[in-house]
């Protein structure tokens, strides 16, 4: 029953998400107004980690699961993208390369603030 009243939640939060993208016309995804809503109502308060961290640990868990699926739909696209095989693997290579130095940027940016914060 617990990860029955997790997993609607959950849902609920999704199904809110993609309410706010019907009605705000931003080309975002559900998923990110999703992430963000869950996130806010962590750390209001209104929501407690206990509510959502059993069903969120296994959702994590499946994740590798659930990425079969999109791998399998590139190898079968293989044929129609050989000729720009390359670029592709490019922009993918340059793009994880940035997202990791963004990500590594930001999270040192963030534990000098938290440092001269506590000084």
């Amino acid at each position: 029953m617990k990860y029955l009243k997790q997993a609607l939640i959950l849902a609920a939060v999704t199904f809110a998400a993609e309410a706010v993208k019907f009605v705000v016309p931003l080309p975002v995804p559900a998923s990110i107004y999703g992430l963000v809503m869950l996130f806010l109502l962590l750390k209001s308060g209104i929501l407690k980690l206990e509510q959502v961290a059993d069903v969120g640990g296994v959702l994590l868990e499946l994740m590798p699961l659930l990425l079969v699926s999109p791998s399998v739909s590139f190898l079968t696209a293989l044929d129609s993208i050989q000729g720009m095989l390359l670029p592709v693997v490019i922009m993918g290579f340059v793009g994880t390369v940035v997202v990791m130095a963004a990500t590594g940027w930001t999270a040192q940016m963030l534990i000098r603030w938290r440092e001269k914060k506590h000084e």
